[in-house]
């Protein structure tokens, strides 16, 4: 099977795992009581988004601010490929080397920057309220790497599971985390 850098690229929906593990994560939430739904518009992001929403009998609004990372020149690559051509791409990516710029790819900072303006308006416009972010892998490394102060190296190696949950709590003095890759029991054991 050929790995491709998909990114924010249009046609690669969720596959029939995908769907289920968005059905599951949804009723994983039902406790927590969410009253808003943001999502990436990358589309298997609106997709579990969709899943999502329908079980709790929400909307969810599309935010460009939890987006995919912009891939540049390297969108579209197979794995094997672009590793052959430019070494641990992922780990320069956090290290913020100057091959991610030459390429037109996203900084890390720039994820950072987005991620945290949405944080700051839905903490100010929904304070209290438990609001629920439907995105990507390096959004929410940008969020813990703001808390944690995690260097590249440990950036790279932390996995984080599709359709899994990271929750944030505000606190006075910023942001917690209360957890990362929670799931419905059932995958940790099959994962």
């Amino acid at each position: 099977m050929e790995r491709i850098l998909a990114g924010r690229a249009s046609g690669y929906p969720l596959t029939d795992l995908g769907i289920m593990q968005a059905e599951k994560i949804a009723d994983f939430l039902k406790p927590f009581g969410i009253s808003k739904i943001y999502s990436s518009p990358v589309e298997r992001a609106e997709q579990t988004a969709g899943i999502v929403a329908k079980k709790m009998d929400l909307d969810y609004k599309v935010d460009e601010r939890l987006t995919e990372i912009d891939m540049g020149l390297l969108s579209g690559m197979q794995f094997d490929q672009m590793f052959a051509k430019y070494g641990n791409i992922f780990l320069r990516f956090y290290e913020g080397h100057p091959i991610i710029e030459e390429n037109k790819i996203e900084t890390f900072a720039s994820i950072k920057k987005r991620v945290l303006d949405l944080v700051e308006h839905c903490s100010k416009k929904y304070d209290g309220e438990n609001i629920l972010f439907v995105t990507h892998m390096d959004p929410i490394k940008s969020m813990l790497s703001t808390i944690m102060q995690l260097k590249p190296e440990s950036l790279y190696e932390l996995i984080i599971r599709n359709a899994s949950l990271t929750m944030f709590k505000k606190e006075q003095t910023g942001l917690s985390i209360i957890s990362i890759n929670s799931m419905h029991p059932e995958r940790y054991l099959q994962e």
